[in-house]
């Protein structure tokens, strides 16, 4: 059974890092008291790892960064698994460099627990195409794990009607991701969540999320939201 929690974003205005979905993160662990962290979309792989390290502490769970050499014997040993946010294209360039794509997709296949934030439920899709990040390095290819079968657009933020801005807004931008693919996309503002258990999916968190498909209106959808029908088929 394919179990996600898929974040928005890992820092709420105001809040502290993970403080918004701490309580979601704990209930979606339950008794498992270990985590392997993936720290690839960031720079400094190191400092990320000891940042999400202190961070869960807080919780009472043991956090192991990836590493790039070990990687696929820590998967295997893994109890859950977390892949921090930042900018996606290089984390998906360092998991295919590293040969660790395809190890991590069959045990979150097999059931383990994935947890993401931005870049990490970017992760989670079909492909990368809907990230909203700078393709500052070439991964080759852009298909990521496809644990989930539609698209999700992190840190979804509406338009402003008051604002001077005259370029593209997020709606505009995926709209045109739409004339070129089929797969929905989920854009899910901050503050939202994912959480599928097997074939269940439903919209978590204080905000809500817009749902866009290809010739057809965008869908408003509220907190608590039953999605299992994005889940058809997958």
């Amino acid at each position: 059974m394919i179990r996600l929690l898929l974040l928005s974003n890992s820092t709420n205005h105001g809040g502290g890092y993970l403080d918004h979905a701490a309580d979601a993160l704990r209930a979606f662990l339950g008794p498992r008291r270990r985590l392997l962290f993936v720290p690839f979309a960031l720079a400094d792989t190191a400092g990320y790892s000891v940042k999400f390290r202190q961070r869960l502490a807080r919780e009472g769970i043991e956090v192991e960064g990836l590493s790039l050499d070990t990687g696929r014997q820590q998967l295997e040993e893994a109890q859950a698994v977390f892949t921090g946010g930042g900018n996606t294209f290089r984390l998906l360039a360092r998991l295919q460099g590293a040969g660790l794509l395809d190890p991590l997709r069959h045990r979150v296949q097999a059931g383990l627990p994935y947890l993401g934030a931005s870049a990490g439920s970017n992760l989670a899709c079909p492909t990368i195409r809907t990230t909203n990040d700078m393709p500052i390095v070439e991964p080759a290819g852009f298909e990521a794990l496809g644990v989930l079968p539609f698209q999700i657009n992190p840190h979804y933020v509406d338009a402003d009607p008051s604002s001077s801005h005259m370029g593209e807004t997020r709606e505009t931008r995926l709209r045109e991701y739409l004339e070129e693919n089929t797969l929905p996309v989920l854009g899910l503002r901050e503050g939202a969540w994912l959480r599928r258990e097997g074939a269940a999916l439903h919209l978590e968190g204080a905000n809500g999320a817009r749902l866009f498909r290809r010739d057809t209106a965008p869908e408003e959808l509220a907190p608590g939201a039953d999605l299992g029908g994005l889940l058809a088929g997958s």
